[in-house]
């Protein structure tokens, strides 16, 4: 039986590309849809996550310190093969459970990023469990949800607007540290900049000046402005490794204000072009 604050949850999600009110606005949302263990049915629920680098992403099964593992869980342990919705990409993924000590690793982490999480695990007997989802290659272009290319431009940008907004919030609100979990989302962002911008220039850029070469002088910018993203890029990234969080917001700063410039442009120019082709 469908939950309904689940149900509307998951309207909201997709209607507004992965942002949602209530209790979870402002929080790292997906959407997991796993096969039925008894039923066979498919099952879409929206769980929390953990960013862990540029091949997979951590969810908790938590069930909220629930005596019972989440309905979830259990039917990924008979399928592990899911369905996974960020709000801006779906994919499919393989499920993995992570074994005692990994988990024990990745379980402090998120406690220290939000101690509600060792709530969850005191009001319960059982071990949380936590589960790595890895994205299974499909091959081609990623799958954008986005009506038009232009709107799929503006969706990955606000992405990625949103998720800096979150770790300078969360580098604003930290004890003067850089915890493992806000580094480990620093230095997700810092990949997922990086492959964004590799492939606009070995695909999208290349076929514009195959198709609309009189738009050289607006490739150029953007080339320019990708090179100066990547040194901001790597300014933070080396702030974030080296654990100094006065230079790492100062670097987080920096980024959101050139990178806000540099997107506004780009959809400024290509947005229009892109769904005119």
């Amino acid at each position: 039986m469908p939950n309904d604050f689940n149900q509307q949850i998951i309207a909201e999600f997709r209607a507004n590309h992965g942002r949602v009110g209530g209790p979870f606005e402002g929080a790292r949302l997906l959407l997991l849809t796993t096969t039925g263990a008894r039923t066979g049915t498919r099952r879409t629920t929206p769980v929390g996550y953990l960013p862990d680098g540029g091949d997979r992403v951590l969810v908790i099964a938590s069930a909220g310190g629930s005596r019972r593992h989440p309905d979830w869980y259990r039917n990924l342990l008979a399928n592990p093969h899911v369905a996974v919705e960020s709000g801006v990409f779906s994919y499919e993924a393989r499920a993995v459970v992570l074994d005692r000590e990994e988990r024990d690793r990745v379980f402090a982490r998120a406690v220290e990023a939000d101690p509600g999480w060792a709530a969850y695990q005191e009001k319960t007997d059982r071990v949380i469990p936590v589960v790595a989802l890895y994205e299974i290659a499909q091959g081609g272009p990623p799958n954008i949800e986005a009506a038009t290319p232009g709107e799929a431009i503006r969706v990955v940008h606000d992405a990625f607007r949103r998720e800096l907004a979150l770790i300078r919030e969360e580098m604003a609100n930290g004890a003067g540290t850089l915890g493992a979990q806000l580094r480990m989302n620093c230095l997700t962002l810092c990949q997922g900049l990086h492959h964004h911008h590799t492939g606009e220039e070995t695909a999208l850029f290349p076929f514009l000046a195959d198709h609309r070469p009189e738009f050289s002088p607006v490739r150029e910018r953007l080339h320019r402005e990708h090179e100066r993203i990547a040194e901001l890029v790597e300014r933070l990234r080396g702030a974030v490794s080296a654990g100094d969080s006065a230079d790492a917001r100062a670097e987080a700063v920096r980024l959101t204000q050139e990178l806000e410039a540099h997107l506004a442009y780009e959809e400024e120019q290509l947005m229009p072009l892109l769904d005119a082709l």
